[in-house]
C-alpha cells in the first residue's frame, strides 16, 4: 500500500500523524496529553482526531510488524487476562514463547470453549511462530477441552501436547503487564470493535520492545525509523 493511499486527504502530516499513534500505543498517555504536547510544536488538533488515527492506524501498525517478525519457539505459554470495555470485563486472551516473545493475542467478550478454540486457531495461523511441541496453559478447564476438540476437528497439528502447570505460566502473566498498566491509564475503552483497534496496536508496540523485529530496533530513534519504514516514509 502506498503512502499517499494511507494518508490521502489528511489535514496533518505523515510523520505527525504517526507520532501521535507512535506515543500513544508505547506511552502511558491520553489523548489530551498528546494534544498538549502538540500544541507546544505549534500544532493545533482535536482529541478525537488523534483517537481516530489510533484506531486507524494501530491495526495497520499490527498487520506490517507481523511480516518482519522473528520465528518463536516451540514451547508456548497460553494464559488470559481480564481487560474492561464499556464497563464490562473482558478477557484478552496471549500467549507467548519460553523466551517471552508475543506469539499472538485475542480479545473476547468470552471465556469459554468456543473463545479457547477460536484463539488457538488465530495463533496457529500466525506467520512467525512455529508448530508448537507443548502449550502451557493454566487450570481454565476450557483449555483441554479446546484443544481435544481442535484435534478431533483436524484444526490441531499432530504430536502437539498440553500441560496444565501454572507456575510454568508465570512468564506471561508478567508479560500482561504491560498491557494492563498501558489500558489502566485510558479513560477507558468505549466499544469492543475500538478495543480491538488499540490493543493490536499495543501489542505491536509491545512487541517491537521486545526487540522482536529481524531489523535492529535498540532505541527510541531505531524505533521511529522502523515504523516510518513500514508505513514507506522517508527516514
Amino acid at each position: 500500500m502506498k503512502k499517499e493511499d494511507l494518508f490521502k486527504w489528511k489535514h496533518y502530516q505523515s510523520e505527525i500523524i504517526l507520532l501521535t499513534v507512535r506515543w500513544y500505543l508505547r506511552y502511558n498517555l491520553s489523548f489530551r496529553d498528546l494534544v498538549e504536547m502538540m500544541e507546544e510544536r505549534g500544532l493545533s488538533m482535536a482529541h478525537t482526531t488523534i483517537m481516530r488515527w489510533v484506531h486507524q492506524y494501530g491495526p495497520q501498525l499490527d498487520k506490517r510488524v507481523r511480516r518482519h517478525l522473528k520465528p518463536t519457539n516451540d514451547s508456548w505459554r497460553v494464559d488470559e487476562t481480564y481487560i474492561k470495555v464499556k464497563g464490562q470485563w473482558m478477557y484478552l486472551y496471549r500467549a507467548v514463547d519460553s523466551e517471552g516473545n508475543t506469539i499472538d493475542f485475542y480479545l473476547s467478550e468470552s471465556r469459554d470453549k468456543q473463545a479457547a478454540k477460536r484463539f488457538f486457531k488465530k495463533a496457529l495461523a500466525t506467520s512467525h511462530v512455529c508448530k508448537p511441541r507443548v502449550i502451557t496453559v493454566d487450570k481454565n478447564p476450557a483449555y483441554p477441552v479446546a484443544f481435544q476438540e481442535l484435534k478431533e476437528e483436524k484444526r490441531m497439528p499432530e504430536g502437539i501436547q498440553i500441560r496444565q502447570v501454572k507456575y510454568l505460566n508465570n512468564m506471561v502473566k508478567q508479560d500482561h503487564r504491560f498491557i494492563k498498566k498501558r489500558v489502566r491509564s485510558m479513560l477507558g475503552l468505549k466499544s469492543f470493535r475500538t478495543a480491538t483497534y488499540i490493543l493490536s496496536g499495543i501489542e505491536a508496540m509491545h512487541m517491537i520492545k521486545k526487540k522482536q523485529v529481524h531489523q535492529g530496533v535498540k532505541s527510541a530513534q531505531n524505533q521511529k525509523e522502523f515504523i516510518h519504514k513500514l508505513f514507506r516514509l522517508a527516514s
